[in-house]
């Protein structure tokens, strides 16, 4: 949808109730959308349900949304909430790490392997990452939040969400690195 009016239009038309222009609007943003949710689920399936529901969302907030903002800005942010959603109903207490071991938590100061990936390569290995470590990395990585606001998002400590996410690079390096011996064994 390159053109703004047009944009406009199918907007005024889901805020009017059109049936229509929600399916123009849904078809229209389902890979953008898409992307956003599979990088927060562990298999297409699940990525659907959250942008199902990320998409409900949206067709009953849209009359909230501040028009100046970029709409897609706005779709990307409700469908990031959307997968906390889906993480908070499902995984609630799901491989949170202890206070004990949040103090394990330290920058790493290797070369960082994940860099090396292809998008597709680092999205198949993100969504084999635990719920919890996946949440984090997604958020904290790929969506720039910092960790306070990943523990408000989240309902855990700061130390758990920095223990996480060096957890969750740690087994990302590990999946990289068996991935590269058996690619060039």
């Amino acid at each position: 949808m390159e053109d703004p009016s047009q944009l406009t239009a199918i907007i005024q038309g889901c805020l009017n109730g059109s049936r229509e222009a929600q399916k123009m609007l849904y078809q229209h943003y389902y890979g953008y959308a898409m992307s956003v949710c599979l990088r927060y689920s562990q298999t297409r399936e699940e990525s659907k349900e959250i942008l199902n529901d990320g998409f409900m969302k949206v067709f009953t907030r849209l009359s909230l949304r501040d028009e100046k903002s970029a709409f897609k800005f706005w779709l990307r942010k409700i469908m990031i909430n959307a997968a906390i959603d889906h993480y908070r109903k499902h995984n609630k207490h799901y491989h949170h790490a202890d206070a004990a071991e949040s103090m394990a938590w330290m920058p790493s100061t290797q070369d960082d392997a994940i860099g090396e990936l292809s998008h597709a390569e680092l999205i198949e290995m993100v969504q084999q990452l635990s719920p919890a470590y996946r949440a984090v990395f997604n958020l904290f990585v790929i969506d720039g939040y910092t960790h306070e606001e990943i523990a408000i998002q989240l309902d855990i400590t700061v130390g758990t969400s920095k223990s996480n996410l060096f957890k969750a690079r740690e087994h990302l390096k590990a999946m990289f690195k068996k991935n590269n011996i058996k690619r060039y064994a």
